[in-house]
């Protein structure tokens, strides 16, 4: 069960994710001598480099390391994820890969902390290093994951509060319900985020932030159990059977894969017709009520669905 789907955190922490991305890196989390592919927020670790690239880095910004093989199909589908929020922390954390294969002390180190299965993350702060997740988990979860897991650093006092985004002037204060319905989908009570979500809609038609909520339940409630492998494995072997594309465009959008879910049902639909292309559509247009009115991601796939109707 995949639980409740953030895709993106909302609209405002889209574009908070996007300042950082654009911020310059900083100096803490500069590589300290890992390989050539290293960069400066995910570096390659080895049995000789995890002292100094972890735990000693450890000591001035938090290090997550990723314990993967090639051999680990979840393991591909975990690292991408985690290189990708690296890269927009922009230097609050860094994230060390550790082969186990090519680094058989770390991999046994692993195995000694009661680890028996890969992909594993584990947390390392002030030279403490803490079981973080074991298994794959689409972006949401990851990224959630993640967030709670430095609220609770946080909270333990290891690690220094954040500044606080500064209020704007005159700016409304946010609608308590909707806030509400905001905790329900994050928590996974989805049964209240559609109501509450769906009170906020009827009160106003027009609240975006509503819809996309609402889009979000009925994403989060259609992946539950669904095997995210299998199903896009499934869709690209059969790709005439309409159903199987519906489920692997929907956990392609869960595991951030935004343009490929949005690429497949613009193909489903230019090769479709009569109710089949017609659900195709509606399911799209779904997909794009998820997503930030102005996210360049959703303009393309609206041209390239008009060209395929017409």
């Amino acid at each position: 069960m995949y639980g409740a789907v953030d895709l993106g955190a909302r609209q405002a922490a889209v574009k908070k994710r996007q300042e950082r991305q654009q911020a310059p890196a900083s100096p803490q989390a500069a590589p300290a001598g890992g390989d050539p592919g290293s960069t400066a927020y995910v570096v390659d670790v080895t049995d000789q480099t995890f002292n100094t690239e972890v735990v000693e880095r450890s000591q001035t910004v938090p290090v997550l390391v990723d314990f993967w093989a090639e051999w680990c199909g979840p393991c591909k589908q975990l690292g991408p994820i985690l290189e990708k929020l690296a890269a927009e922390a922009a230097g609050r954390w860094v994230l060390a890969k550790v082969d186990i294969d090519a680094n058989p002390q770390l991999g046994a180190y692993m195995q000694q902390m009661g680890v028996r299965g890969i992909p594993f993350v584990a947390a390392v702060v002030g030279g403490q290093l803490l079981p973080f997740l074991n298994g794959a988990a689409p972006e949401p979860q990851v990224r959630q994951a993640i967030d709670q897991l430095f609220e609770a650093l946080r909270k333990e006092g290891l690690l220094a509060d954040e500044p606080q985004d500064e209020a704007v002037p005159g700016a409304p204060a946010l609608d308590p319900a909707l806030i509400e319905a905001e905790e329900a989908l994050q928590t996974g009570d989805l049964a209240t985020a559609r109501e509450r979500f769906g009170a906020l809609l009827a009160a106003n038609p027009r609240d975006e932030q509503a819809r996309s909520g609402l889009g979000l339940v009925d994403l989060s409630e259609r992946i539950q159990g669904v095997d995210a492998t299998r199903a896009v494995a499934d869709a690209d072997a059969e790709p005439a059977n309409v159903a199987l594309q519906l489920a692997a465009a929907d956990v392609e959008m869960v595991g951030g894969q935004v343009e490929a879910a949005f690429d497949r049902l613009v193909a489903t639909v230019r090769r479709t017709a009569g109710d089949d292309r017609d659900e195709a559509r509606k399911r799209l247009l779904s997909l794009f009520d998820i997503m930030p009115g102005d996210d360049p991601r959703v303009t393309k796939a609206r041209r390239a669905l008009q060209s395929a109707l017409f």
